[in-house]
């Protein structure tokens, strides 16, 4: 059974103040990011000494901060830098004229479709941007692939870096829940990861939103 490692990017300025950070601006990890991502990396390599990995891709949203985040992870774990794979269809949700806000202003600039979308985050597109079903769409169709691959090979080990609902809707999308409830029913935390196996029979979740240690 090949393993997927998931993982969110590390903090940036705009996550660490709670405000939506989607597709229409790319800042840099903040210098607490950057420690947490180096720190993550040494967890990361912790987990790969317990699990065959004979083949390991690096793959990543194009976004600066999954980057930077996978360069620190990389360098962690004291291999020399190689191509990572960059997959689009892993960026962040779109949220539009919601883009920069907090929940609150949110709610306060479009407060029916706000609720709305509280309500069922998969089927409500934010005002300009993207629904739950848009994000699932392209990222599933970045990540389906990558699976089979690991599934085809035990040996076989890849950590992608993304984003926030992008992980959460996959998790919630393995784990067989209600897509529609993928933000009540799952939290991802900058510079967490999890952990699926792939192989024959089902995949098999081992970890969820696990922490840097």
């Amino acid at each position: 059974m090949g393993s997927l490692i998931v993982v969110r990017h590390a903090t940036t300025d705009a996550s660490a103040s709670g405000r939506n950070l989607g597709q229409r601006s790319d800042p840099p990890l903040s210098k607490a990011g950057l420690a947490l991502a180096t720190q993550l990396g040494a967890t990361l390599a912790a987990e790969l000494a317990e699990l065959p990995h004979d083949e390991l891709r690096f793959i990543s949203s194009p976004a600066l901060r999954c980057r930077m985040t996978l360069e620190a992870v990389q360098g962690a774990l004291g291999r020399d830098p190689q191509p990572m794979e960059i997959a689009p269809g892993l960026l962040e949700i779109d949220y539009g004229a919601w883009d920069g806000l907090t929940a609150d202003e949110c709610r306060e600039r479009d407060p029916e479709l706000r609720a709305r979308w509280e309500a069922d985050p998969y089927e409500t597109r934010c005002p300009d941007g993207e629904s739950g079903a848009d994000v699932a769409r392209r990222a599933f169709a970045a990540l389906t692939p990558i699976e089979e691959w690991l599934a085809a090979d035990r040996a076989r080990c890849a950590i992608a870096l993304a984003h926030n609902h992008v992980i959460r809707l996959r998790m919630c999308a393995l784990l067989g829940w209600p897509l529609r409830e993928y933000r009540r029913r799952l939290s991802v935390d900058p510079g967490a990861y999890s952990l699926v196996t792939f192989g024959r029979g089902e995949p098999v979740v081992r970890r969820v939103n696990a922490p840097a240690a």
